[in-house]
């Protein structure tokens, strides 16, 4: 049978489909095929390959360390000796074993199965005592020759072993399986009640002796001056190549270990900082704290060297804890970490802190304990809520810097770790698990938008390369291959689980085809070599039956119990479901509480951040009107992520097919089929019945462009030719405009999700292409005059910025987030010095006036520069952001120039008051009391009220008369103070506030202004209302100077420019 004519045979199965979900026993059909492919994989491995570490299926033969090229880490990093395929495999038997107990190879099958798996990795390698019984046939534990790497050591081997233990003892849950431990439990977390087993092996904690074992055998690698552990570690001589290492104190000897090049000691962040879960729950169960703490201290590390911009790299040495190479993205070398952020936050949340001191006499190798290097870490860092708040800022920074849309549909880009900008044009197939973990934080939307390009992907090839070029269009030349890896079916996987839409069925039924046709080998399943060709691999590598056989299966079997475990649970990077007991959890009674809420040697962390997603929503109810129930199906962009992988001129070999007569070298005459469609027709994954004869797809959103150039005398444009002075990438913001002669600028028309309006945003300035979340910044002297129709710059009415200077510096009393008030405290001492990241881009004035401008109106309160050289400490600006009065008593406000501050052309750094054109100001309270006196307004060109206590209008009117000049009262400030009240009320406040702009709030003088007798005031008083912190109206007191300027918005026929801000 031709391959195209399965594919027929499966298309004429389709026309059986239901319309809508997919249908019970169909879904059972491909639940079933799962299995098998599962079975054929893993029987071939244990005839053909144990207890060697993985399956050459075509050869039907062992794969083994390569021991006569150390140097090929690409197969010697994984293969520790350990039969690796059978750690594992033992989760997804334990998976199958809970799935319908009549099936075939599942149930009571496949729980036998995983109870053998069990028996036969003890006999081989022990269980994990010092006795006698330690000692399998093959090794005694972990006491192996091998240099393996930490990072796949602890994924693959002590996860597998501990997701095993946890289905062992009922901790994660088995259909039909109940151990009944015989006897109660004694001190020794090592030592359990034996659970007998039908095929004689009473198991009683052999595979968690032997996680203590492997991992003990890891934590030399932890001894660095950093704490990010060395990347790789000798399972029985543990570092002697690593000659720095604080382990390694006869220089002499360990330089006698090594030969050749020195050890390389580069890690990268994910193989350092995804060490938490696994080296948690083994710490929990055992009650060792020294795992947790390496893990957790690793993590923190890592995240203590991210850029300014919230961004993690690729590579970093783990000696100096420098990073190598400015590449960061979210694939290769990067993913998992944030993968542990969030799992690390849900694994750890209602725990208890761990414990502080630990027994040895379950050691099986000599004792060391890393963490004695450095300082404890601090109790906030133990928390679910830090790994929370760390999880929320790297995906902030994520979405900003990494997810663009600089093609035709947006992408996670690999940019340029301190500037944000592009710096390599590819996407790889790692990188296709983080729509999954989006879809656990609650960021459906978001998951469902990224996971569909590489559903696209995996259409137009049939397997997801592992890199594919954005810049061409295609795989990238020689990296083409596809090994068997689980990230894409694992998200198809989560994002069903979080929207119930049958179109991720469908994409796992798509993924489940392409692999039987495509990988089938007798002995197992082959990676694919080339996608575009077929050239298979001979090699089965662990992961395909750990994590892609068991997301699939998951997927095709939505009552699983662990589909409906409500616990916090979690799956590791290397697909190991995971759990902390509740005897484990290490909850304080309430009287511990109460004695941990009295000491002040134990901080408690807790952390909430609105502006984030904290939940998950409920999958929403299909529409009528979405095509076939599906709402990705129905999605306006699904053509547009089509064009950006070329996919719609790509045949579709799932698709009705036409038979026709080819000519063959060898055979002959031959039929064969041919697609007769490509990927245009909607939706790619689903078949042709679950389409309406007469159904249409949502259009694809018309661009609208917009080009703006303005003219340029031969001057400008040959210094802007020559030296590029049109921009400066000042901050990581987005670029500054210095000079508007010559400037060229690509607008492009958008749709605002929150008001409904369109709105222009800036693609293009001259030739560089900006991201998604870049803004343009223009400074208010060069364009403010500029009311062309094309490009006009409009003063805000409703706004403006004050702007105080003070003689001395004060501590600010904002709130710090994680990174400055735990990290910078506590860590210090932890990092050494040659680890301090100096990429600053620029002055902390000028960036803090950038991010001013894009900021909210009053968030933040306020924004403190320096405005002089930092050394000087003789001054400081504040810049606050206030709002315009509006009603009959409002006064336009005063006609003064803006005032420069740092960063502005025009600004006096040497005499910094001479910019500020007021500098006596009055204070008088809540101004209710009666009139203030004469000379306040005489004397004074500000005066600063407190808001409350009577209404707006009121204040002022009891302001007396006054002449008008220069050094008279110039504006009102009424500063809005948090509430000292319990409940933060006043009772007495009877101001009218007009809210126009949301929960901005603009104060509304209700009356014509009068004066404390009651007549129409001649001179109107300007008043402004802003938002203040505790202390800001004694700050006023002590003012240099104050001064104004206006807030600007950029329009270009008739619509606002939405990321163009004016400084």
């Amino acid at each position: 049978m031709t391959l195209p004519m399965v594919a027929l045979l499966w298309l004429g199965c389709s026309l059986l489909w239901p319309v809508g979900a997919m249908r019970s026993d169909y879904l059972a059909q491909l639940r079933q095929d799962t299995v098998d492919m599962f079975y054929h994989g893993y029987s071939s491995y244990m005839e053909h390959a144990f207890p060697e570490d993985e399956l050459r299926p075509i050869s039907c033969a062992p794969l083994t360390r390569d021991r006569d090229n150390p140097g090929r880490i690409s197969l010697n990093d994984a293969l520790g000796n350990y039969s690796l395929t059978l750690i594992d495999s033992l989760s997804t038997l334990a998976i199958l074993a809970g799935g319908p107990q009549t099936g075939s190879y599942t149930g009571p099958q496949a729980l036998s199965d995983f109870q053998d798996g069990v028996a036969e990795f003890v006999r081989h390698y022990g269980d994990g005592r010092g006795g006698p019984s330690g000692a399998g046939i093959r090794a005694r534990g972990f006491d192996l020759d091998s240099k393996v790497q930490v990072f796949e050591t602890v994924i693959r081997g002590v996860g597998g072993l501990l997701s095993a233990h946890l289905f062992a003892i009922g901790e994660l849950p088995i259909t039909g399986y109940n151990p009944k431990p015989e006897g109660i439990a004694g001190d020794d977390p090592l030592e359990l009640p034996p659970i007998s087993w039908p095929n004689g092996l009473k198991y009683d904690g052999q595979l968690l002796r032997l996680a203590l074992d492997l991992s003990e055998r890891l934590l030399p690698a932890f001894y660095t001056p950093t704490g990010i552990p060395y990347p790789r570690v000798n399972l029985r001589s543990g570092i002697p190549f690593y000659v720095n290492s604080p382990l390694n104190q006869n220089l002499a000897e360990a330089m006698g270990e090594q030969s050749g090049r020195p050890e390389i000691t580069e890690t990268c962040s994910a193989g350092a900082g995804s060490l938490v879960l696994e080296f948690t729950v083994l710490s929990r169960l055992t009650g060792d704290p020294r795992f947790e703490q390496a893990a957790k201290r690793a993590f923190w590390e890592v995240w203590h060297r991210r850029s300014e911009i919230g961004l993690i790299g690729n590579g970093i040495d783990a000696e100096r804890g420098l990073w190598i190479g400015p590449h960061a993205g979210i694939g290769a070398g990067m993913d998992s970490f944030f993968e542990y952020a969030l799992k690390s936050h849900i694994l750890l949340s209602g725990l208890g802190m761990p414990n502080v001191s630990t027994s040895r006499r379950q050691s099986t190798t000599s004792w060391l304990d890393p963490n004695s290097l450095h300082p404890p870490l601090p109790a906030e860092m133990h928390t679910s809520d830090a790994f929370l708040q760390a999880w929320h800022q790297a995906h902030a920074s994520v979405k900003r810097y990494l997810y663009t849309d600089r093609s035709h549909f947006p992408y996670y880009s690999n940019n340029h770790r301190a500037t944000g900008q592009p710096y390599a044009m590819w996407i790889d197939s790692l990188g296709a698990f983080y729509p999954g973990l989006l879809a656990l934080a609650g960021e459906v939307e978001e998951a469902i938008e990224a996971n569909l390009v590489y559903t696209a992907l995996w259409t137009r090839y049939s397997a997801l390369p592992e890199r594919w070029s954005v810049r061409e269009g295609n795989v990238e030349a020689g990296i083409g291959w596809w090994p068997g890896r689980p990230e894409f079916i694992e998200s198809t996987y989560h994002i069903y689980r979080a929207t119930r839409d049958p179109w991720y069925l469908h994409v796992g039924e798509m993924v489940l085809r392409d692999i039987m046709r495509r990988c089938y080998a007798k002995c197992g399943w082959a990676g694919l070599q080339d996608v575009q060709t077929g050239e298979k691999q001979d090699r089965m590598e662990s992961f395909f039956l750990g994590e892609t056989a068991k997301y699939m299966y998951l997927l095709f079997d939505p009552d699983h119990p662990l589909n409906n475990m409500d616990a916090a649970y979690v799956f590791t990077t290397e697909g190991h479901p995971l759990i902390i007991p509740k005897s484990k959890r290490g909850s304080p009674s309430r009287e511990n509480a109460r004695k941990t809420k009295k000491s002040k040697d134990v901080a408690v962390y807790t952390y909430y951040d609105e502006t984030f997603t904290n939940s998950c929503p409920a999958p929403a109810a299909p529409l009528e009107h979405h095509l076939m129930s599906s709402a990705t199906a129905a999605r306006p962009d699904l053509f547009a992520v089509s064009r950006f992988t070329d996919l719609y001129r790509t045949p579709n070999v799932h698709g009705p097919l036409e038979m026709v007569e080819m000519r063959d070298k060898k055979k002959g005459r031959v039929v064969g089929y041919r697609a007769t469609s490509n990927h245009t027709i909607f939706p790619w994954t689903l078949p042709p019945s679950m389409l309406p004869e007469n159904g249409t797809c949502v259009a694809p959103p018309e661009r609208i462009i917009s080009l703006i150039e303005f003219p340029a005398n031969d001057l400008t444009s040959g210094i802007a030719s020559r030296f590029g002075t049109h921009l400066s990438w000042q901050t990581h913001l987005g670029p500054t405009v210095n000079m508007l002669e010559g400037l060229r600028l690509q607008l492009e028309q958008v749709l605002d999700q929150t008001s409904g309006d369109y709105k222009w945003r800036i693609t293009h300035i001259g030739n560089t292409q900006l991201g998604r979340y870049e803004t343009v910044f223009f400074h208010a002297e060069h364009i403010k005059h500029l009311k062309d129709e094309v490009f006009s710059c409009r003063r805000r009415k409703d706004a403006v910025e004050i702007e105080l200077l003070v003689d001395k510096p004060e501590i600010s009393n904002s709130t710090l987030d994680l990174s400055e008030e735990l990290l910078d405290e506590d860590m210090d001492d932890m990092m050494d010095n040659d680890t301090i990241n100096g990429e600053n881009l620029a002055s902390n004035s000028l960036f803090q006036s950038l991010l001013r401008a894009v900021s909210s109106v009053f968030e933040p309160v306020y924004t403190a520069i320096p405005a002089s050289d930092a050394s000087e400490g003789t001054a400081k600006i504040y810049s606050y952001d206030a709002y315009t009065s509006t009603g009959p008593g409002a006064y336009p406000m005063p006609s003064i120039p803006d005032t420069p501050i740092t960063g502005n052309p025009f600004y006096n750094a040497k005499y910094p008051a001479f910019n500020f054109p007021w500098s006596t100001v009055y204070l008088a309270g809540q101004a209710c009391d009666g009139p203030l006196p004469a000379a306040a307004p005489r004397e004074h060109q500000v005066i600063v009220m407190r808001r409350g206590g009577c209404s707006f209008s009121r204040k002022l009117d009891n302001i007396p008369s006054f002449s008008p000049h220069e050094k008279s009262l110039q504006l009102v400030i009424i500063l809005d103070e948090p509430p000292t009240s319990p409940d933060g009320a006043d009772e007495d406040d009877d101001d009218n506030v007009v809210r126009d702009r949301g929960d901005l709030p603009r104060p509304l003088l209700d009356r014509q202004q009068t004066t404390p007798k009651g007549m129409k005031r001649l001179h109107g008083i300007p008043m402004v209302l802003m938002r203040a912190d505790q202390g800001d109206y004694e700050r006023f007191g002590n003012a240099a100077g104050v001064g104004m300027r206006r807030k600007y918005r950029v329009e270009s026929q008739g619509l606002v420019v939405e990321n163009a801000a004016v400084l």
